[in-house]
């Protein structure tokens, strides 16, 4: 047994958190089961310059480059799909999905939208992208507009990947409105839900805002988080009597410090719900000989609970996060569009 097959024999779905064909045939080889998309992945994967004839075909197809864009990405995220529908079918919705992105511009703080127009957005690209998708999950993320968008988004039938989700606030507002949803969607038995809790990130802002942290604490926050939040989540669906689990996804899984094992996070969460890990952390822990056993069950000491708890301004971390976390999504896809620009021009 492979290391990322004992990941999988523990308890996890394995996620590769890519659209890139290979690295879907290898991981898929050692059990994954799903995948993710964004414009930096869909980026990458055009600047390799391996998809040049299918995108000059769109090129000449299209004059508008933002269309290209979005032709060029729903087809990527097609292919993943194909891989992992049998999966699909086979779990009957549980598990196989590709996440796609909608888009990112939405929250572009130079763009001005407000809430309501961000809401509209939000249910109107939901409903395209999803459209006629068997295993394709429309990530939606944990911002005042995209929360106001969930329980509509939900109540249509449309399986959703909350992501850009920080703090317990975040999570409680997206996973009610999503039940709320569901209460009301006629199709509810079919509909798929996660939470996209996000971990590095959260580790790289106590370094910076709370120095002061104990060696056995820092370091520790972005996990503590995702499985206090993951307990949670656990408790709140048992009851509710759906067929399909709705599930906390590992996000940000990728170690930030050279000084880290790259399958820090992975260990500390292994055994239940979704991992959603870069291609490299999955290449790194396949050498890596290790064997994963269950550890998303154990806790630091109550000391160390109660240091975070006191230390770290969770309300802060929030703002500071999303802040970041839009501008992470906002440039990047307009880094896309000026690749397609001068792909055009290369190209054609």
């Amino acid at each position: 047994m492979t290391p990322l097959q004992s990941l999988v024999a523990c308890g996890s779905k394995l996620w590769l958190d890519s659209v890139d064909p290979e690295e879907i045939a290898f991981n898929r080889s050692q059990g994954a089961t799903g995948a993710t998309s964004n414009p930096i992945i869909i980026a990458d994967l055009i600047s390799s310059g391996r998809f040049d004839e299918l995108l000059k075909q769109r090129l000449r197809e299209q004059q508008d480059d933002t269309a290209v864009a979005w032709l060029m990405t729903d087809e990527l995220v097609r292919r993943a799909q194909e891989v992992f529908l049998p999966v699909w079918r086979q779990t009957q919705g549980d598990d196989g999905w590709v996440s796609f992105e909608v888009d990112p511009l939405i929250e572009d703080p130079a763009v001005g939208l407000s809430v309501a127009d961000k809401r509209r957005r939000y249910v109107e690209e939901a409903l395209r992208w999803s459209a006629g998708q068997a295993n394709r999950l429309i990530k939606i993320p944990a911002t005042d507009g995209g929360i106001a968008a969930l329980e509509e988004i939900v109540a249509a039938g449309v399986s959703v990947n909350v992501t850009l989700l920080f703090t317990e606030r975040q999570y409680l507002q997206a996973r009610d409105a999503c039940w709320r949803g569901l209460q009301r969607c006629p199709h509810a038995v079919h509909v798929k839900t996660v939470y996209s809790i996000f971990i590095s990130r959260i580790d790289v802002y106590t370094e910076k805002h709370c120095p002061d942290l104990s060696p056995a604490a820092q370091g520790q926050v972005g996990i503590v988080n995702a499985k206090l939040l993951w307990r949670k989540n656990k408790a709140f669906w048992a009851d509710k009597g759906f067929k399909l689990r709705h599930e906390i996804v590992f996000a940000s899984t990728g170690v930030k410090k050279p000084s880290d094992p790259p399958w820090k996070y992975v260990e500390a969460l292994a055994g239940d719900d979704i991992l959603t890990n870069p291609p490299a952390t999955n290449r790194a822990i396949h050498a890596s000989g290790r064997v994963f056993t269950r550890r998303v069950d154990e806790l630091p000491p109550p000391n160390v609970l109660d240091e975070i708890n006191q230390k770290v301004d969770m309300q802060h971390l929030e703002q500071v996060l999303m802040a970041e976390g839009i501008a992470k999504f906002a440039d990047p896809h307009k880094a896309l569009l000026q690749l397609i620009a001068h792909k055009r021009r290369t190209l054609l």
